[in-house]
């Protein structure tokens, strides 16, 4: 078989530092991180078949790995990874997505966590691992992520996880958790712009808007920027109205460089069920009401497009690995996967072909980790 080159986005992770003493090192850890990547794109969710899936390409991986002493256990996959730094790990999925300059100007960065429910471990008292993802819906790729140990602890996790981001002329979207003048400082402190969704949690603020926006409706909406949007799928039709204004002057004082405000009316039917939901936002960009609309509606695209596929495609709510840090960086392998198969154009498939035929074919799995550095 020809020698194959070593796809350049692995050389981002030739500077972890490896968790082993020197006399144990039996495999390189680029070698070990290497065919987990290669695992988790192709479809294997566990320890076990990332030791299978490497056994059943190990011709192809000795084209460009050292594999001296062979396809590593699965064992020699958990124990590595449950003691790998997961910060320098974080380091290198930075390092990988600056290599790709993305132009991130005017485009949503949802922030949002989601649970892992199989991580929890009773016998040693561990709950289940919450991760804090940052997505980039129109580029279907994943900016970066931050675990904590509950999802309570997302409002101290968020700004930890800007830290991490390149986000310059993006505008990061929230919920109503992280509607917090602190998150919002620091987002514009990373030179991006703000959504965030405004609820009961910030009871002061709520009925604020809430009375700014009757009184509004009182004078017939008069200066108030107005779009309304229908949706009609699977029996189900849903509206949204949304009415937009420049944020009043005292509110300027309290929030950093807020420039407007935002009311959201949602109709749900479902048969002969009616739902109603009305909520608020504010944004540090301008009252448009359809950039803004766009921006409020496209945060929750973060629950189709990444966590439902981690779920359904990555089985990840089935993980049971537990050990240290093994869970944290299966998870990153995971989003690292789904973002290199999201932009992959040399195959029309949805990710589930995509995953099958990078497995079945090594000139296939070589032209998706190439590509995308491309």
């Amino acid at each position: 078989m020809p020698v194959t080159k070593k796809p350049v986005m692995l050389t981002h992770f030739d500077d972890l530092t490896d968790p082993r003493v020197e006399r144990t090192k039996q495999h390189r850890l680029g070698d070990l991180i290497a065919i987990a990547l290669c695992g988790a794109i192709c479809g294997a969710n566990s320890w076990t078949d990332v030791e299978r899936f490497g056994k059943e390409k190990s011709d192809w991986f000795r084209t460009f790995l050292s594999l001296k002493n062979g396809i590593p256990s699965h064992d020699t996959f958990g124990r590595v990874f449950a003691a790998l730094d997961t910060e320098e790990f974080y380091t290198a999925l930075a390092s990988w997505i600056a290599s790709l300059q993305l132009d991130l100007q005017g485009k949503a960065v949802a922030i949002d966590g989601k649970t892992l429910r199989r991580s929890f471990d009773k016998a040693s008292g561990k709950g289940a691992l919450h991760i804090v993802n940052a997505w980039v819906g129109e580029l279907s790729l994943s900016l970066g992520q931050l675990a904590t140990d509950r999802k309570s602890n997302e409002i101290t996790a968020v700004p930890r996880l800007l830290e991490m981001l390149v986000i310059e002329g993006a505008v990061v979207t929230l919920d109503a958790m992280h509607c917090q003048k602190k998150t919002a400082a620091k987002i514009r402190d990373c030179g991006a712009d703000y959504v965030l969704q405004v609820k009961a949690n910030q009871k002061k603020l709520h009925d604020q808007l809430q009375e700014l926006f009757i009184d509004y409706g009182d004078r017939d909406y008069q200066g108030v920027r107005r779009h309304a949007t229908v949706e009609q799928q699977h029996g189900r039709e849903e509206r949204r109205e949304y009415y937009v204004a420049a944020a009043p002057q005292g509110m300027l004082e309290k929030w950093s460089d807020v420039r407007s405000i935002g009311m959201v009316f949602r109709y749900r039917q479902v048969g002969d069920k009616l739902s109603e939901e009305t909520s608020f936002f504010l944004s540090s960009l301008p009252p448009k009401v359809r950039a803004l609309a766009k921006h409020v509606r496209g945060h929750w695209g973060v629950e189709n497009s990444l966590h439902w596929s981690l779920d359904v495609t990555f089985s990840e709510d089935q993980s049971r690995i537990r050990k240290g840090n093994g869970q944290e960086i299966a998870a990153g392998f995971r989003r690292l996967a789904l973002s290199i198969l999201e932009q992959d154009t040399t195959l029309k498939e949805p990710l589930r072909g995509k995953r099958l035929r990078a497995g079945w074919n090594n000139d296939t799995l070589q032209a998706i980790l190439t590509g995308i550095a491309a």
